[in-house]
C-alpha cells in the first residue's frame, strides 16, 4: 500500500467530530459542523403561541433567530438557567437557530466503530433523532441528529431538507 492509499484509508476511518452538551444527567452530542457558536444564555423574546418548548426568539447581530429549549422538547423536567447554561447557535438548511442546553463539555471525535445503533426503547422522543450512542472510555454520548430533529414537521423551523 503506497502512502497515498494509507492516508486515504486513516482519512475514511479518521471519525467525525461532536460536540458534547448536557441535558439533566445525561450528554448528547451533535455534529460539530453544525454548529456555528456558542453563546451565554440570555434572556428571548417570547412569541404568542409558539410550541412550548420555542422559548422565543434573539436578536443575533441583526438577524432574528429562534431558540428551541431543548429539555423542554425532550421532555427532561422544567428546565433550570445559570451561568452554565448555554445558546448553541446551529445553521441548518441555511437557517440559523438556537438551541439552550444545560451546558457544553468539549468537542469529541468518534471513530465508526465507536458509534452504536440506538435501542429501541419507546423514549420520550423518537429514536428516529439518534444517530446512535457514541462511546468514549467510560462516557456515552447520545447522537442527535440535528438536521432531522429540526426540520421535523413538529418543529416548523426549517423546510424539510431535501433528502
Amino acid at each position: 500500500m503506497s502512502i497515498t492509499q494509507t492516508n486515504q484509508a486513516q482519512g475514511a476511518d479518521a471519525g467525525l467530530e461532536y460536540l458534547a452538551f448536557t441535558l439533566g444527567s445525561e450528554e448528547y452530542g451533535i455534529d460539530i459542523l453544525k454548529v456555528q457558536e456558542i453563546r451565554g444564555y440570555e434572556a428571548v423574546t417570547r412569541i404568542a403561541n409558539a410550541p412550548e418548548f420555542i422559548k422565543g426568539v434573539i436578536n443575533l447581530r441583526g438577524i432574528i433567530i429562534p431558540v428551541v429549549d431543548m429539555r423542554i422538547k425532550f421532555n427532561l423536567g422544567t428546565p433550570t438557567y445559570d451561568q452554565f447554561t448555554v445558546v448553541i447557535i446551529l445553521n441548518i438548511g441555511g437557517r440559523v437557530m438556537g438551541m439552550v442546553v444545560d451546558s457544553v463539555s468539549d468537542v469529541t471525535t468518534l471513530t465508526p466503530d465507536q458509534i452504536k445503533p440506538a435501542p429501541d426503547m419507546g423514549t420520550a422522543f423518537s429514536t428516529d433523532y439518534l444517530i446512535g450512542l457514541g462511546t468514549v472510555d467510560e462516557r456515552m454520548l447520545i447522537l442527535v441528529d440535528i438536521d432531522r430533529l429540526m426540520s421535523s414537521a413538529e418543529m416548523g423551523l426549517v423546510d424539510k431538507l431535501a433528502a
